[in-house]
């Protein structure tokens, strides 16, 4: 009899454990903010950055101040070190699957998204971000294919999913084959296609009440329109990705920025009486990280928070209403602050001078290597801030340069050899080292504020955070 009341009495305990806490509050305004590649080290270091640029060592990002701390493993299904398809469906729907897959399980069956069950909740929904909409993060909310690379498809599922603001680049999924706009895209770029029919899901959008905001005439429109009184929108603003933060700033100023997006759909969103539900994703940190670009992983990183301000500020105004979780897919790089040659310091003050990013313009863009080495070691002095070579720097320059001529690559993703060189070398005078060009398995750092915050409190794996916010808003995935 002694052992059938231990028994009951804890079963009773687990219920208790197990249970959502008695009187528990509802948020009716969610903010997930998903970094994608953002770790630990690059979360410190930007912070770092911040301090050494406004020679304040009181400063720190705001998500870094956030009340509710933990960590989140990572895995995907069929590998420890996961990719953004795959991380983005566990923080999306709670399941873990298949690197590459978006919105199915790792059977291939479809799995929901808290941005569908949000929408049969009645509530307004939103998605964000600085990549192409169809890119993997934002995909995984809206959309279920079993290749990330499937992207016509992916722009497909976004027309039929019914989310009510929309921003990002990606413009080339979204339009007919033979469509082709010269410089047209908001940093200028040709706007041209890459499906293979004439679906024109831009028309398609704006035939089912959107408006629609498109390439540079859609950037400029974008910044001087009440979105108090828009009902839906669908804002494609570049060809690929939205550009890197250090180049919208120095570059592209008419390009909205995440922050700006993000306060778009805020208004847009707010009118809905049963609340929203907004992803925001702050992309591009992942890319530069790829890239080992720490300037460019410094400066999206920052406008990620910026984007997580305009949320907080929000907040402010509706506390008792509002929550707000900033989690990354996974960390990119190996990203390490210290390194032995350069001892127990940091030197952020090495990359005050950057104005370009390592990919966009560096790699691919108009600061490419192409075979004038002095014209590209000029190019680095007056927009890399990186001048002064000693003996080692210049010979390992020499040899990248040297490598591109040949026809080398570096990297996971082969880009040029001098780009990548040139951003171990600016890395290195930082005191930061780089293990990889892609993604690693770490641990990734979670912060939240507002209704309930402290249930993601903990160490707690991607699925978790997914979990525990359906739970919280009584949502069925």
């Amino acid at each position: 009899m002694q052992g059938i009341k231990k028994t009951v009495g804890l079963c009773m305990v687990a219920l208790f454990i197990s249970a959502p806490a008695i009187g528990a509050e509802q948020p009716k305004y969610v903010f997930y903010m998903i970094g994608d590649g953002l770790g630990a080290s690059q979360r410190q270091f930007s912070e770092f950055f911040v301090r050494e640029k406004e020679q304040d060592n009181s400063k720190e990002l705001l998500m870094n101040t956030f009340e509710v701390a933990g960590l989140n493993s990572t895995y995907a299904a069929d590998t420890l070190i996961t990719d953004s398809a795959a991380a983005g469906t566990a923080l999306a729907s709670g399941v873990k699957t298949n690197k590459g897959v978006i919105g199915k399980d790792a059977k291939g069956n479809d799995v929901k998204t808290l941005v569908e069950a949000a929408e049969l909740e009645g509530m307004a929904t939103g998605i964000i971000t600085t990549t192409r909409l169809t890119h993997a993060t934002p995909a995984a909310f809206a959309a279920h294919n079993i290749s990330r690379n499937n992207e016509n498809e992916i722009a497909e599922d976004y027309l039929k999913s019914g989310v009510d603001f929309l921003a990002g680049g990606g413009i080339r999924h979204f339009i007919p084959k033979s469509m082709k706009i010269e410089n047209g895209d908001a940093i200028g770029k040709t706007i041209k296609s890459k499906r293979k029919d004439e679906k024109n899901l831009v028309a398609a959008f704006h035939q089912s009440g959107y408006s629609t905001f498109i390439g540079m005439e859609g950037a400029k429109a974008f910044g001087a329109t009440d979105f108090t009184k828009e009902e839906k929108v669908v804002a494609l603003f570049t060809y690929t990705h939205m550009p890197y933060e250090i180049e919208r700033i120095n570059t592209y100023s008419a390009v909205p920025s995440l922050a700006e997006m993000t306060q778009a759909g805020i208004e847009v969103l707010q009118k809905d009486n049963d609340g929203f539900f907004m992803m925001v994703e702050g992309g591009r940190i992942d890319h530069a990280a790829h890239a080992n670009d720490p300037t460019g992983v410094i400066y999206d990183t920052i406008a990620f928070d910026e984007a997580i301000k305009v949320a907080y500020d929000f907040y402010q105004q509706h506390p008792k209403e509002t929550l707000i979780v900033v989690v990354g897919d996974h960390e990119t790089g190996g990203m390490g602050l210290g390194m032995d040659s350069k001892g127990y310091k940091l030197d952020m003050s090495q990359l005050l001078a950057t104005r370009i990013s390592v990919e966009d313009t560096l790699a691919y863009g108009k600061g490419q290597y192409k075979g004038d080495k002095a014209a590209y070691l000029a190019f680095l002095k007056n927009e890399f801030g990186l001048d002064n070579l000693n003996e080692s720097e210049a010979a390992r320059l020499e040899r990248a340069m040297t490598d591109a001529d040949a026809g080398q690559t570096s990297g996971y993703y082969k880009v040029n050899p001098a780009a990548l060189t040139a951003a171990h070398i600016l890395s290195e005078r930082a005191n930061i080292n780089w293990t990889t060009t892609i993604h690693t398995a770490t641990m990734i750092p979670m912060s939240a504020t507002g209704v309930e915050a402290q249930r993601f409190a903990g160490f707690k794996d991607n699925t978790e955070i997914a979990d525990t916010m359906a739970d919280l808003l009584n949502f069925t995935l």
